[in-house]
Formats: C-alpha cells, sequence, structure tokens
C-alpha cells in the first residue's frame, strides 16, 4: 500500500505592491524638483513622467498628489502638475521657520544623557561629506535628509520631524550643481561632522550656534549665492 504525499504548496512569490512603486516616483520626482531639474511654472505630464519613470501612470500619479499636499507642486486639472515658482520672501519664511524649529531642537539633542545614538551620526556625515566632495548630488541629498531628520527623531517628537521634512521639500536646492562644479560643496559636508563633534561633547550652545551657521550656508545654496551671517 502506498501513502500518498501531501500536495506540494506552491512557493510563496513576493507581490510588488503598488505603493512601492508610489515611494520610488515620489523619490525621483522629490530629487528632480530639489536639484531645480523640473522648470518651475511649467505644466508636467504625469504620462510623460511615467514614461521616463518606466512605470505605469497610477503611481505616478499618486506620488504627484504626496508631493502636492507637501507643498511641492501644484495640481493641474485634466493637464498635470507644476513646480511652484518661489521668491526669495517665499525663502526666507522657509529659513527662518527651519532656524526657528532646528537650532533649539539641536541643542536640546546635545543635552541628551545618552549618548549612544549619535554614534552612527559620525559615519553618517563622513559619507555625506565624502558624497560632497565627489560631487555626487543625489547621495548628497539622500545622505543630507537622512542626517538631520535622523537627529530630530531623536527627540521622539513626530510632528517635528514631518515639519521639518516638509519646509526642506518646499526649498529648492538650485545652487547644488554649481558649488558641486567649483568644488565648494564639500564645506557643507564638513559641517555636519563638526556638529556631530558638538553633539558628542554635549555642548548644546555650540551645536546651536553650528546649526545656525549651518542653516544660513543652506539659504545661500537655495537661491544659488554665497548667504552673509557665516
Amino acid at each position: 500500500m502506498t501513502t500518498s504525499r501531501p500536495e506540494a504548496k506552491p512557493a510563496h512569490k513576493p507581490q510588488l505592491k503598488s505603493v512601492s512603486l508610489r515611494q520610488q516616483a515620489r523619490e525621483a520626482l522629490r530629487i528632480r524638483i530639489t536639484l531645480g531639474q523640473i522648470e518651475p511654472g511649467r505644466v508636467e505630464s504625469v504620462i510623460n513622467v511615467a514614461a521616463e519613470l518606466g512605470v505605469s501612470v497610477t503611481p505616478v500619479r499618486e506620488a504627484v498628489m504626496d508631493l502636492a499636499n507637501a507643498g511641492m507642486v501644484e495640481i493641474i486639472r485634466n493637464r498635470g502638475f507644476r513646480v511652484p515658482e518661489l521668491t526669495e520672501h517665499d525663502l526666507d519664511e522657509i529659513f527662518l521657520l527651519r532656524t526657528m524649529l532646528e537650532v533649539p531642537a539641536t541643542a536640546e539633542v546635545a543635552r541628551l544623557s545618552d549618548k549612544a545614538p549619535l554614534a552612527p551620526f559620525r559615519q553618517l556625515a563622513e559619507q555625506l561629506a565624502r558624497a560632497a566632495r565627489e560631487g555626487e548630488l543625489v547621495s548628497f541629498l539622500d545622505l543630507d535628509r537622512q542626517f538631520h531628520l535622523g537627529l530630530l527623531e531623536l527627540l521622539h517628537n513626530r510632528r517635528l520631524v514631518a515639519m521639518v521634512g516638509q519646509l526642506r521639500d518646499q526649498a529648492r536646492m538650485h545652487g547644488l550643481q554649481k558649488l558641486a562644479d567649483q568644488g565648494e560643496l564639500a564645506q557643507s559636508g564638513d559641517e555636519h561632522i563638526a556638529l556631530v563633534d558638538a553633539l558628542m561633547s554635549g555642548d548644546d550652545a555650540l551645536c546651536a550656534d553650528l546649526m545656525r551657521r549651518h542653516l544660513v550656508h543652506s539659504r545661500g545654496i537655495w537661491a544659488g549665492k554665497a548667504e552673509d551671517g557665516l
């Protein structure tokens, strides 16, 4: 008598989720907008963007909705979307708000009794500085975002992280390519290393000053020119 073996179940095949494509499309558009690769004021077609990214229209349309909610794009009904033009006043408002939020928050991070969570930020800062020296703009932007929002996450304030993240998205790095071409982006990268060292030392006043100076420098990058007050 032979015993029948249980029927083998088919191997599980992971399914690609639309949210993953949505996130990838959102990040691709975020980078293009931040670097000024999408001309402000020009209407962009969702269909054309989807073709460029090699995905269907749906994740791109969802990504555009996310970016619209973050204030990065404006949706043009039945036509697509466009990146709003930013005035100097717009940039000043973003700079002021980030200064009001991030400077005291950085000082608060320096006052944390447990410095262990800060250790990974030293390596992150070094990677960021290397990307700046080598002109790897996409890596620089990604690492810079991880660095700044990661520090804020140590304070366990989700609203603070979300607000600063949205303000970062609303700014533009028009001067980033120019600085990279001139070999001057390294200064911004090195500022992160100095900040980590100050955080590890617990010098909250120095941390606040370094963050303020870094944001002043960033304000210049947004506008593509040097800023006073460094």
